[in-house]
């Protein structure tokens, strides 16, 4: 049976969006497999609108500090997903201690991603879009390996968190020398918090 337009959206995200909306005003589709929400992502009227954040950075300004801190949040989610990776697979001595800390620098590192991309569309620019985004621009390597020691997963965490640092620094420059002062704030804390 053919789904029936109920609302348009932009794409399924909207369409989720919208549904979202329609549960919270107590509209339903009632689980009727013919309302069902159809984005008009290929519609032949769709305008393109760009993202403008709230910015006087200038479009050169706004396109480096952007690619910056994508960086950053790039780095961030790789290194959150891989202290997790250790956290779940850590073994042997001291692994509730270890387990424990892990979890911990995990939250802290996701805690990190929406601040992150929130500033790059301040600064006018868009930020990450999916994983394959993430692998392009990430500079801290993956570990898929099958076993790694709890000694070597902390001497690798180590290391990932002094480039995730170094990284830091790195954007840091670039936002100052646009007088970028918000974001030179923001990296000021997490560099200290690394």
């Amino acid at each position: 049976m053919p789904c029936v337009r109920l609302f348009e959206a932009q794409d399924w995200h909207g369409a989720l969006a919208l549904e979202s909306d329609m549960r919270m005003h107590g509209v339903s589709a009632g689980g009727d497999p013919k309302l069902c929400l159809v984005p008009i992502c290929d519609h032949p009227y769709r305008r393109e609108s760009p993202l403008l954040g709230p910015t006087d950075l200038g479009e050169q300004a706004s396109k480096e500090i952007a690619a910056g801190l994508n960086g950053i949040l790039a780095d961030v989610f790789t290194l959150n997903l891989k202290t997790k990776n250790f956290h779940w697979h850590m073994s042997r001595p001291h692994f509730r201690d270890y387990h424990l800390l892990l979890d911990d620098q995990a939250d802290q590192l996701y805690a990190m991603t929406d601040p992150v991309a929130e500033r790059v569309r301040n600064t006018g620019g868009t930020t990450l879009r999916s994983i394959g985004h993430i692998a392009r621009v990430q500079r801290i390597k993956d570990n898929d390996a099958e076993y790694v020691d709890p000694s070597d997963m902390l001497t690798e965490l180590r290391e990932e968190n002094l480039t995730l640092a170094a990284r830091l620094r790195e954007v840091h420059g670039v936002v100052d020398e646009h007088h970028d002062i918000a974001s030179a704030s923001l990296i000021e804390t997490w560099i200290d918090e690394t």
